[in-house]
C-alpha cells in the first residue's frame, strides 16, 4: 500500500489488532456480472466519501451483456484508489484484490501489487470453475501466488451459514454474498457499519427480508473479519485535509452532465429537450435527465439515432435547449443532421460519451477515438465547436458551457466525455447556484427590418420562435440566401455562407480565457492533454517534477477552435508529448497546425492510462 504521503504507523486497539495508518489504497471488487461487484464498489465508495476521503473509481464492464457464468469473458470489475491527499486516478495497481471466483483471480492477477493483498472466494474455485477460468491447478493450493498475501475465503459457504434461517431460496442466498465481501472489507479498513445498513434499507425498501438477508450477511463478513485471526492488521486512511471547505456529493459523469444541461435550462430560463436513443455508455443521461422533468425538461426515447438528433433539432426550432446524446456508432448516424443543424443555424447540443470501436468494439470500455469523427465526421464543410470533460465533475460545467455556446453563436456543439468519467465516481463540491453563470438567451420579436440570416457581432443570427408575427421565415436543408434565408443556388452566396459559419466558429477562440499551464513557463517537456487522459497526466507530471524533471502540462477543453495562445505556449518548450487513448488524433491536430512535431504516447487496451506509463515517458524525455 502506499505509505508515502503518510508515516506509517503501528498501534494496538482494544483488541490487541494492529491498526496500520497509510496515505492510499487501491481496491478492486471483481467477479462474474452477476455478482453485484458494481454494487460493492459503489457502496464501498459511498463509505470512503463519508469518512471524508478524496477519492476516484473506475467500473469496468463485461462487453457481453451476458457471457456465460465463470468464464473470463463475464468478469465485472469495480476499482476505487482513496486517500488523505487530493486523489486524480483509480491507481495503477491494486493494493487488494477481492477475487469472487477463478476467471476474476485470472484476468485481474497480473494487475496487483507485488505483495498486495488477494482475498479470494475459495468457494467458488471449483473443479468446474477452474477449467471455464483455464486453470490446470487450483491456484489457491499451489505457489503460484507466492508474491502476494493471499486470503481464501469461502464467501458463499459462509454467506449461506449466515442465511439458512432466512428462508430465502439458495439463489437469492447467492446474491447476498457481494455484502457478505463488503462487510470485509468495511472491517478491513475501519469503516462502520451503521450508514450502511442505512442504504441496504432504502434499496430494498419494497422487498424488506432482502433487506434483512443482506444486512446479515454485510454484519457476518465483518464479524468475520473482526474475529479471524488471518487478519493481523487494519488499516486506516486519514480523511483528506487539503479539500476546498464545501458540501459534496459522490457523481458520475453522466449524472454530473445531467445535472449541468438541468442547470443551463434554469440559468437560460428556456425548456430543456432531449431526443435520444439508448446506447451504451450514454444512456445514464437519458435517465437521469428523465428523472428531472420536474424542471421544465422535456425527454423522448426516440425509435433511432436519427429520429433523436432530429426531434432536438424541431425542439430548437420550436425555441427550446435541444441536445441529443449519444456514443460513437450514434454519431456516425447522426452526421446528417449535424449539417442539417449547422446550415440552419439552430443551437444543439451532441453529447458523445466515446467508448472503445470500431463498430461495437469494445462498448463498456474506455476511449478517445472520436476527436476527429467529431471534428471532420461530416459531408460539406460543417465546422461544429467541440469541447471535452477531463473528469466526471467537470461534465457539470461542460454541460452549461456547450449549451452557453450554442445559443450565443446559433450553432450546434459537441461535447465530448467517455465511457471512463461518464461512469466513474468522485467526490463533487455542489456550487453555489448563484455563482453559476447566466446564460444570456434573447428571442427577436421586433419585426422591423427583419432579415432572418442577419447576424450580430458574433456572426450569430437572431432565434426566433415559429409563429411570431411578422417574422415568418423559410428553413430547410438547402442553402439560404445571406440575408433573406431564402433558397438560394447562387454559387457567391454559398462560398459567403460557408465562410461566415466557419468564421463564426473560429471566432469563438476570441473569448476563451488563458490557458493554464501547470508547472514551468518554459522547459524540456509540456504534456498536451484532453480528456479523461487529465488525473493521469497530472499525477504523472507531479512525480517527474517532485524530481527535478522540467515539465508542465497544458489541458484542453476546447479542441474545435484550439484556444488562441496555444501554439505561443508550444514553442516555449523542447518536447510535446500527447497521451491518448487513441492512436493519435489530437497529435495529428497539433502537428496540422502549428507545424510543431509532437510525441505521440498512444493506448487502445479499453484501460485508462496509467500513471507510471506517461510518468516513463516524461523521464525518456528530459
Amino acid at each position: 500500500m502506499n505509505d508515502t504521503s503518510s508515516a506509517v504507523l503501528q498501534k494496538l486497539d482494544s483488541k490487541t489488532r494492529a491498526v496500520e495508518e497509510v496515505g492510499s489504497v487501491v481496491i478492486r471488487f471483481v467477479g462474474d456480472s452477476g455478482d453485484g461487484m458494481q454494487l460493492t464498489g459503489t457502496e464501498f465508495s459511498k463509505s470512503i466519501a463519508r469518512a471524508g476521503h478524496d477519492f476516484s473509481t473506475h467500473p469496468d464492464y463485461p462487453s457481453e451483456i451476458r457471457a456465460p457464468t465463470g468464464t473470463v469473458y463475464g468478469v465485472s470489475g469495480y476499482q476505487i484508489q482513496f486517500g488523505s491527499t487530493e486523489v486524480f486516478t483509480s491507481g495503477d495497481a491494486p493494493d487488494v484484490l477481492v477475487a469472487m471466483n477463478p476467471a476474476a483471480l485470472k484476468t485481474n492477477i497480473r494487475d496487483v501489487k507485488h505483495g498486495g493483498m488477494i482475498i479470494a472466494n475459495s468457494g467458488a474455485f471449483t473443479e468446474g470453475n477452474l477449467a471455464k477460468a483455464g486453470y490446470k491447478d487450483n491456484p489457491l493450493g499451489d505457489d503460484s501466488l507466492a508474491d502476494f498475501r493471499v486470503y481464501p475465503i469461502d464467501i458463499s459457504e459462509l454467506t449461506a451459514q449466515a442465511l439458512k434461517d432466512s428462508g430465502l431460496s439458495k439463489k437469492e442466498v447467492g446474491r447476498c454474498k457481494n455484502y457478505y465481501a463488503l462487510g470485509v472489507m468495511l472491517c478491513l479498513y475501519s469503516r462502520p457499519l451503521d450508514a450502511e445498513e442505512g442504504n441496504i434499507r432504502k434499496k430494498f425498501t419494497k422487498k424488506p427480508e432482502l433487506a434483512e438477508a443482506n444486512i446479515t450477511a454485510l454484519r457476518a463478513g465483518y464479524a468475520y473479519a473482526e474475529a479471524t485471526e488471518m487478519f493481523a492488521t487494519n488499516y486506516e486512511v486519514r480523511p483528506a485535509t487539503n479539500i476546498r471547505p464545501g458540501k459534496y456529493r459522490s457523481i458520475t459523469g453522466n449524472h454530473a452532465a445531467a445535472l449541468g444541461f438541468a442547470a443551463a435550462s434554469e440559468l437560460s430560463g428556456v425548456p430543456l429537450f432531449l431526443g435520444s436513443y439508448p446506447i451504451t455508455p450514454a444512456t445514464e443521461i437519458l435517465q437521469e435527465l428523465a428523472a428531472l422533468k420536474h424542471f421544465n425538461i422535456t425527454t423522448y426515447q426516440a425509435e433511432d439515432e436519427i429520429a433523436g438528433i432530429c426531434s432536438a433539432i424541431g425542439a430548437s426550432y420550436g425555441g427550446a435547449l435541444g441536445m441529443t446524446t449519444t456514443s460513437g456508432p450514434g454519431m456516425a448516424l447522426k452526421t446528417e443532421a449535424m449539417g442539417l443543424a449547422v446550415i440552419l443555424e439552430l443551437p444543439l447540443v451532441i453529447v458523445d460519451v466515446q467508448r472503445a470501436g470500431p463498430s461495437t468494439g469494445l462498448p463498456t470500455k474506455i476511449e478517445q477515438s472520436d476527436l476527429l469523427q467529431a471534428l471532420y465526421g461530416r459531408h460539406g464543410e460543417c465546422p461544429i465547436p467541440v469541447i471535452a470533460a477531463k473528469s466526471p465533475s467537470d461534465c457539470f460545467d461542460c454541460a452549461i458551457e456547450a449549451h452557453r455556446l450554442a445559443v450565443k453563436y446559433m450553432t450546434p456543439v459537441i461535447l465530448l466525455t467517455d465511457g471512463g468519467i461518464g461512469n466513474a465516481t468522485e467526490p463533487w463540491r455542489i456550487p453555489d447556484p448563484k455563482k453559476l453563470p447566466k446564460i444570456d438567451v434573447k428571442f427577436r420579436t421586433d419585426p422591423d427590418g427583419f432579415q432572418p440570416y442577419a447576424r450580430d457581432k458574433n456572426l450569430a443570427r437572431a432565434w426566433v420562435r415559429p409563429g411570431t408575427p411578422g417574422m415568418e421565415h423559410r428553413v430547410g436543408g438547402l442553402e439560404k440566401d445571406f440575408l433573406s434565408g431564402n433558397i438560394s443556388h447562387d454559387p457567391e452566396n454559398h462560398q459567403r455562407m460557408v465562410e461566415v459559419r466557419a468564421a463564426k466558429v473560429a471566432g469563438i477562440a476570441k473569448e476563451l480565457p488563458p490557458s493554464v499551464v501547470e508547472g514551468p513557463a518554459s522547459g524540456d517537456v509540456l504534456i498536451v492533454g484532453w480528456g479523461s487522459t487529465y488525473g493521469s497526466i497530472v499525477q504523472a507530471r507531479e512525480k517527474a517534477a517532485a524530481e527535478g524533471k522540467s515539465v508542465a502540462q497544458v489541458h484542453l477543453r476546447n479542441l474545435n477552435p484550439l484556444p488562441a495562445d496555444l501554439g505561443d505556449i508550444i514553442a516555449k518548450y523542447k518536447n510535446i508529448l500527447v497521451p491518448e487513448l487513441n492512436l493519435g488524433q489530437l497529435s495529428r491536430l497539433l502537428r496540422e497546425h502549428y507545424l510543431r512535431d509532437v510525441v505521440a504516447l498512444n493506448k487502445v487496451q479499453g484501460k485508462p492510462f496509467k500513471v507510471s506509463e506517461i510518468y516513463d515517458r516524461i523521464v525518456d524525455l528530459c
